[in-house]
């Protein structure tokens, strides 16, 4: 059972409420540390996913999913799709189900203080994957770090580094002039990750090519949105005879790859690095020539088994979260992506 009556100041300054009952009825024993107490029984998680059927979640639920048997592990992954609304009732039915923990990837960042208030009022454990909530306002970015939960996922600002740079590659090796080129850069702006992601691919292209003009085009974070946005930009800049694209996820760039394509521009002209690979890997799948040039696979499953480990190393063993824990990524490209580790569907 979780107490109800614990409400010690120091609580109210911790990153994290995590504490739980050290009744001895409850199978769960303190670690000395007043956030949070060992889980002594089956430990009981649930993870809550937007987008949950993106080929990204969908990896990660899988790889959270084995890493829980592994472990012996009880777990819930619940789709929250796009609702941010969702993921606090979600939160609350599995509070009622007496989850000792709770990974989160919110649909919208301005919900994550309710997120961490509904946390702390039932005193279980939060960790975040993917995307960062700050605990005191609506915008991880305004946010200080001490505020930010913490979180399991992928350096934006490497990942970014990684895509600019392959982006500049191919540029060069393309041989294009700056003046007849325009960069593509697609997300969804409320997003802080995926700020970090673009920002950190700009400054890594512009500091090997000068003069190329960067677009930056708001997005959901969906193909389809991304396809309709890049549209009416290619629409917008009809003499533009190069393009490069990158974005957010591979979503981003798929979807402004196929709106150029559709365009009439040839994808000999189009240069799009995606940021996932799992969208980007089926065009590699023929011998059709195809606007998607590479991609950096990051691997749904290696966050969620991360996260799923994160939380039971400190129900079970009181080891302190990390302030971030990253997961590898992988440049890959039509010459190999089978042999990376890409699971292409």
């Amino acid at each position: 059972m979780f107490r109800t009556s614990r409400q010690r100041a120091a609580a109210a300054g911790l990153l994290l409420t995590l504490g739980l009952t050290t009744a001895c009825s409850s199978g769960k024993e303190s670690t000395g540390d007043d956030s949070v107490d060992k889980v002594e029984g089956k430990i009981s998680l649930t993870y809550l996913q937007k987008q949950g059927d993106q080929e990204y979640f969908v990896g990660e639920a899988a790889g959270a999913k084995a890493k829980a048997k592994e472990l012996g592990v009880d777990l819930k992954v619940v789709n929250l799709g796009n609702d941010a609304n969702k993921t606090i009732s979600e939160m609350q039915s599995a509070i009622a189900q007496k989850t000792h923990g709770v990974i989160v990837v919110v649909p919208d960042p301005a919900v994550g203080p309710q997120v961490v208030q509904t946390a702390r009022e039932a005193e279980v454990a939060l960790l975040t994957s993917d995307d960062q909530i700050c605990i005191t306002g609506p915008d991880p970015a305004d946010c200080e770090k001490q505020d930010l939960v913490p979180r399991i996922g992928f350096s934006g600002e490497q990942m970014g580094r990684e895509v600019g740079m392959r982006a500049a590659k191919e540029f060069r090796k393309a041989g294009w002039k700056a003046g007849e080129t325009r960069v593509v850069s697609a997300w969804k702006q409320d997003v802080t990750v995926c700020g970090d992601r673009v920002k950190a691919a700009e400054k890594a292209f512009r500091a090997e090519v000068e003069g190329v003009k960067v677009i930056d085009v708001p997005t959901d974070n969906t193909p389809t949105g991304a396809q309709d946005k890049v549209a009416a930009t290619a629409t917008a800049n009809p003499k533009v005879k190069n393009w490069v694209v990158w974005g957010c996820n591979d979503e981003n760039a798929m979807g402004g790859v196929t709106a150029l394509e559709n365009s009439g521009i040839a994808s000999s002209r189009i240069i799009g690095v995606g940021l996932g690979g799992y969208l980007a890997c089926k065009e590699w799948g023929t011998d059709a020539s195809t606007g998607m040039k590479a991609a950096l696979f990051i691997n749904g499953r290696d966050v969620g088994a991360l996260a799923v480990q994160t939380m039971y190393d400190k129900l079970k063993n009181g080891k302190e979260f990390p302030a971030e824990g990253f997961a590898p990524t992988t440049m890959v490209d039509r010459t190999n992506w089978k042999s990376s580790g890409l699971s292409c569907h």
